[in-house]
């Protein structure tokens, strides 16, 4: 029964965007979409064959922009993000205070693409730190923002008790703060920072790399190798969708009871 309804989940997520692609087939192979700017779908997937085939290239921009982002998120989100979000939302007034303002209303506004300038003023054009800075600092903050959130969503008269038995801070968020209420969130937060990573790399190669699905994206579209160009597209939504899976089946793990 499982493995039927899974199949019938699977058809159902997938049917849209096969409807999307056989339309883009369609509509590019009748020249009612021009296919110099729109080509078909099959002729993406020709190329990403012959890419991927030729000399390992683009298995090794692939391979540089995963690094990257994993770096950027291990970096920003797994380590900083989280522990600050535990902080912030749980018994100590006085840190919640000191990081909350600037936090959430003076540095979470601005763009990640527009502190950029200041990031490769600090850590260098060509340098690869400068990528991982960029993607650390973006999802930085959903991770921070959703894990405090989850945080201070508990209810009261755990924190109540926790106080009353002074409980040790390990205790506190191991016991109390993670399981009661901040996983939950604090998932939701880190599959926003998934998202914005990939779509943070993709610009962060474009300036100063000289590797990567956004430089390949960049260096063929400004050669005017649309097809080339579609294939990093194509790889940006392919390991988005498979992110996605991979959070929600630890999210299964870590919370059998959702």
């Amino acid at each position: 029964m499982k493995t039927k309804l899974s199949i019938q989940q699977l058809i159902t997520i997938s049917s849209p965007p096969l409807i999307l692609l056989l339309l883009w087939e369609i509509l590019s192979q009748t020249n009612i979409l021009d296919a110099r700017f729109f080509p078909p779908p099959t002729v993406i997937l020709q190329t990403l064959i012959e890419l991927g085939g030729e000399s390992g290239e683009l298995f090794q921009h692939v391979s540089v922009s995963l690094v990257r982002i994993l770096l950027g998120f291990l970096l920003g989100g797994v380590l900083p993000a989280i522990c600050i979000g535990l902080l912030m939302g749980g018994m100590y007034k006085h840190f919640k205070y000191f990081f909350s303002p600037p936090i959430v209303m003076i540095f979470m506004p601005i763009p990640t693409l527009a502190m950029l300038p200041i990031i490769l003023i600090l850590f260098g054009i060509g340098g690869e730190f400068s990528k991982i800075v960029t993607i650390a600092i973006s999802v930085f903050f959903p991770v921070v923002i959703n894990t405090a959130a989850g945080v201070a969503n508990i209810d009261r008269i755990y924190l109540d008790v926790a106080k009353n038995y002074q409980a040790s801070a390990k205790d506190f968020f191991l016991k109390i703060a993670l399981p009661g209420g901040a996983l939950p969130v604090m998932l939701e937060g880190i599959q926003m920072g998934q998202a914005i990573a990939l779509l943070t790399i993709v610009a962060a190669e474009m300036i100063g790399a000289t590797s990567g699905i956004g430089y390949l994206i960049w260096m063929n579209y400004k050669a005017f190798l649309l097809p080339e160009m579609y294939v990093g597209l194509v790889l940006i939504s392919f390991f988005g969708y498979l992110f996605s899976l991979l959070l929600r089946g630890l999210e299964r793990k870590l919370l059998p009871w959702k």
